[in-house]
């Protein structure tokens, strides 16, 4: 399902916030209600608000351990949306909760990623990578992160597991060509293989190609020449 259509109206997404005040004032011990508020709150980016919610409920379900790291969770999402990742990072690190400790690792390292610091996010997309290895939006996030980190052939490994995950992941096909280019693998495929599955994404990156290109040839010893003009 294309999330841009079933992404809901300004109008349905009053309603939905409506229904959503109406069950949490009819039933203020269900904690799920007011995650549902925070998450509706802050697809619309309506943070301010989402972020007081949040706030709010985390100091209402504190005493209960799986409520009060739901609201951590949701509470770094509103700061990760809004581009605040350095205060998104501290609520994401205390979450104990088993089921949600792998997506706080995944938030953590795309936050990291986000500034830049690679180092660190590797650390945590390779641990959410460990907890659940089959999850093809860990696999890229690590494979994407060794990507700007420069090591392009264990790059290449993780795209590869991506596609094996994910046979219609044109961004994964993109990437592996262009690390396969680097490090001497057939890539012709793979870049074939990117613009069948996902042609805006392969049309958007094209300069990134005959850029790489370029920078191959120019380091070709005997391009060398052909490179100084």
């Amino acid at each position: 399902m294309s999330t841009e259509n079933s992404r809901p109206s300004k109008a349905e997404q009053q309603a939905l916030v409506h229904q959503l005040v109406t069950k949490i004032d009819a039933q203020p011990e269900d904690y799920h209600a007011y995650y549902d508020l925070i998450v509706l709150l802050t697809a619309g980016q309506d943070f301010e608000q989402a972020e007081a919610l949040a706030m709010k409920a985390l100091g209402k379900f504190e005493p209960q351990p799986a409520a009060a790291d739901l609201m951590r969770y949701a509470l770094g999402n509103v700061y990760y949306q809004a581009q605040a990742y350095d205060k998104a990072l501290p609520f994401y690190q205390q979450i104990t909760d088993t089921k949600l400790k792998g997506d706080a690792y995944l938030m953590m390292a795309q936050s990291l990623m986000a500034q830049q610091d690679y180092q660190h996010a590797l650390v945590y997309a390779i641990t959410a990578q460990e907890q659940q290895p089959a999850l093809v939006d860990a696999n890229l996030l690590v494979a994407d992160i060794l990507l700007a980190l420069g090591n392009n052939a264990q790059a290449y490994d993780y795209y590869q597991k991506v596609i094996q995950l994910d046979d219609q992941q044109g961004p994964a096909y993109f990437k592996a060509g262009l690390t396969a280019m680097v490090i001497g693998k057939p890539y012709a495929d793979l870049f074939a293989k990117a613009e069948k599955v996902d042609a805006k994404y392969f049309k958007a990156h094209q300069q990134q190609l005959t850029e790489i290109e370029k920078t191959l040839q120019a380091q070709r010893p005997d391009q060398s020449d052909a490179s100084q003009n």
